[in-house]
């Protein structure tokens, strides 16, 4: 397989997972697969662009693009046909029949996501307070276990504005301790897990204690945690257990007298629904924030730096003008600008000639996309954030 065809089956594979995490609700893997769908995209347009199929790839990168924006700002709705129809979805719709049970239920298999992260520190731009705190909480006691007599957190929460970094900072520290990382989106848990949730759950922690005992740090890692462990006025019997059986299982770990390295790491952006059994159950409470000027001037650097910049863009201006904005807001930013040269690019004909380039982007195409798009998070957001934070922080 030549190296443009691997592109392409990756672009597509990620794709299907996107719309197939999509149409359960899984918001959080969603965008991350449509994020890789569409990288892959791009580089296959950069790389071969006289490509007669970069039409198409554009028209695909930027359909997933829109739809990552109607998750990140207007919650769960189901995949639109147009995303499905460029997902090649009706393989993605024969794959999964194969994966879920009789009943229509998902399998275990299908809700578990074990691809192996590969996000460095150095990635994560900003947060160093919180860095931090996932380092003395995890990292230190598994590069030397012997200098922790009184044990170390196993329960780690992520809260804080989407788009900031939370499942980054897990993905991280995963690679960090070459961690088994199991990933699981609660709302998911919740609407697909119903009548074998116990076994599910205990099977899930089973897998990640099995990786401890064979010398291989584990992290379950819970997306969109409020899900899971919400109050809730009104809950059917199946949801008491899967809450119940998640209280058992993270109890076990969190079990001074072993020295297992499992950890559960939990993100949410609605940390005031949390229930308090599961709050005290998290010893570490850590703020993922905005980024600040300096955090946003360094995104701005890291997602330009493999674009062709015109002399007249401003990274510093532009990290004024992002002011509110989150880190997936800047990367959004970036990418609609690629994209929008990129289409530019194919619709004058240029694309034809193989040695033709795509002109530089400039500070025009920025403000452009700066103008149109607004932070996706309010004042009134990130007050709640921080009158959180202070009610409960542990770092």
């Amino acid at each position: 397989m030549s190296a443009s065809q691997e592109l392409e089956k990756l672009a597509t594979n990620y794709a299907m997972e996107a719309v197939r995490l999509d149409k359960q609700g899984a918001k959080g893997m969603a965008i991350t697969m449509y994020q890789k769908a569409i990288e892959n995209l791009l580089k296959l347009v950069q790389l071969y662009p006289e490509y007669s199929l970069n039409k198409v790839y554009i028209q695909r990168a930027m359909a997933y693009q829109e739809r990552i924006r109607v998750l990140q700002n207007a919650g769960i709705t189901p995949a639109t046909p147009e995303t499905e129809t460029q997902a090649e979805t009706e393989e993605a719709a024969s794959t999964e029949g194969s994966r879920t049970t009789s009943t229509g239920k998902a399998s275990y298999d299908e809700l578990i996501v074990k691809e192996k992260p590969n996000v460095k520190w150095e990635e994560v731009v900003g947060l160093e307070s919180a860095k931090k705190a996932i380092k003395e909480a995890i990292v230190y006691p598994v590069q030397r276990p012997d200098l922790f007599p009184l044990g170390w957190p196993r329960g780690i929460l992520l809260f804080g504005p989407p788009g900031c970094g939370k499942t980054l900072l897990a993905a991280a520290v995963a690679t960090e301790i070459d961690a088994l990382f199991l990933s699981v989106d609660a709302a998911s848990v919740m609407s697909k897990w119903l009548g074998e949730a116990e076994k599910n759950v205990a099977k899930l922690f089973q897998s990640a204690r099995k990786a401890a005992f064979n010398g291989k740090p584990a992290i379950v890692f819970i997306d969109e945690l409020d899900s899971l462990m919400g109050r809730h006025s009104s809950e059917v019997g199946g949801e008491v257990r899967v809450r119940n059986q998640f209280l058992k299982e993270m109890d076990g770990i969190l079990d001074k007298g072993k020295k297992l390295h499992v950890y559960v790491i939990g993100a949410t952006n609605k940390p005031w629904d949390l229930d308090w059994p599961f709050i005290r159950r998290f010893q570490k409470r850590i703020l993922v924030p905005l980024p600040d000027h300096h955090a946003r001037l360094q995104m701005f650097k890291l997602y330009t730096s493999n674009l062709s910049l015109a002399p007249d863009v401003d990274l510093h201006e532009l990290a004024r003008l992002s002011e509110g904005f989150s880190g997936s807001d800047i990367r959004d930013t970036c990418q609609s600008a690629h994209l929008k040269v990129i289409g530019e690019f194919f619709e004058s004909g240029q694309a034809k000639n193989k040695l033709a380039k795509p002109r530089p982007l400039t500070m025009q195409d920025f403000r452009r996309i700066l103008e149109e798009r607004k932070p996706s998070v309010s004042l009134n957001m990130l007050a709640s954030y921080n009158r959180w934070f202070e009610a409960f922080k542990a770092l």
